[in-house]
């Protein structure tokens, strides 16, 4: 009997559709023992793509304080069937899982499809994705599912060039190339050679030893820890407690409330981010032992 494979994502300009698609090919090529089904979560309403600035800093008080939007009921077919491995792709959005991803995982057909079922996590981000896997390993925990694997695409240009790169193709749809700036998002390299970790996944899954994939995902570059971003989330999750409970509850004061936001939001990246790095580095000899610790913590699947 064939075994089932679910793929849940949800994607905007089409880059986690595209990872998704190729970590799922050694599956896909393997008719004969596997059927792979596809959902990609929808909104009832959707959010715009290319995004105004106005819309996209608008989204940041529901995106970290994680409220959800409605969703529209997954297929039948993936509600009425029972799934053997689920690999799940998400994206970041102000260091949380996205609002899309927050809203199947409190909707009421989440935990149906998702317990009990051995779960690959996926994320396609610009760096800083680490702590907002923490957020959803509770979510994961919570509705049962059985995390086995997570790997971690990122963007490889420094923090800054990606800043740019990013609003780039945010705000405009260009992912391309332009001037002195380099394309955006995860390279077209990285994205046809997550291939890889589709067949590692899929070896894992044939041999029964699913147990041990995240060692073996690690070991294959799957996921990488820059203790100096760890650092930057830290700081950013604090602030960001602050900036969107005083959004949320200022209602009248809302729309200069979010300007003052996008104001301090790029001073922190252009400003502040500079001096944590500092910081980070001076005190690299003293926290070392930590850091290491840190490291292998956030490449693993457990949650503390």
């Amino acid at each position: 009997m064939k075994k089932r494979i679910l793929v849940i994502y949800y994607t905007q300009t089409g880059q986690l559709e595209d990872i998704v698609k190729n970590v799922a090919k050694p599956f896909e090529n393997k008719k004969e023992e596997y059927d792979v089904t596809y959902y990609n979560i929808k909104l009832k309403e959707d959010f715009p793509f290319p995004w105004s600035g106005d819309v996209f800093f608008n989204t940041f008080p529901e995106s970290y304080l994680q409220i959800p939007s409605e969703i529209l009921p997954p297929p039948e077919e993936v509600l009425n069937e029972k799934f053997d491995l689920i690999i799940f792709g998400y994206q970041v959005w102000y260091l949380t899982p996205s609002i899309p991803i927050i809203s199947f995982l409190k909707s009421k057909y989440a935990e149906s499809i998702l317990q009990n079922t051995p779960m690959v996590t996926i994320s396609g981000t610009r760096n800083m994705w680490m702590l907002s896997q923490e957020k959803l390993k509770v979510y994961l925990r919570d509705l049962k599912a059985k995390l086995v694997g997570n790997i971690a695409l990122v963007d490889r240009h420094d923090n800054y060039t990606s800043v740019l790169t990013i609003l780039r193709w945010m705000t405009t749809g260009q992912k391309e190339k332009s001037g002195i700036l380099p394309a955006a998002g995860v390279s077209d390299e990285e994205i046809t050679g997550s291939v890889k970790y589709g067949n590692i996944i899929e070896k894992h899954f044939s041999d029964n030893t699913l147990e041990n994939l995240q060692p073996d995902l690690v070991k294959n570059g799957a996921v990488e820890i820059r203790a100096f971003l760890v650092r930057v989330e830290k700081v950013g999750n604090k602030i960001f407690t602050i900036w969107s409970n005083l959004i949320i509850k200022k209602k009248e004061k809302r729309p200069l409330l979010i300007k003052f936001f996008k104001v301090y939001l790029m001073a922190a990246i252009w400003i502040i981010s500079p001096i944590v790095l500092v910081l980070h580095l001076l005190t690299t000899p003293i926290f070392w032992a930590k850091r290491k610790k840190q490291r292998e913590y956030l490449q693993g699947i457990n949650l503390k």
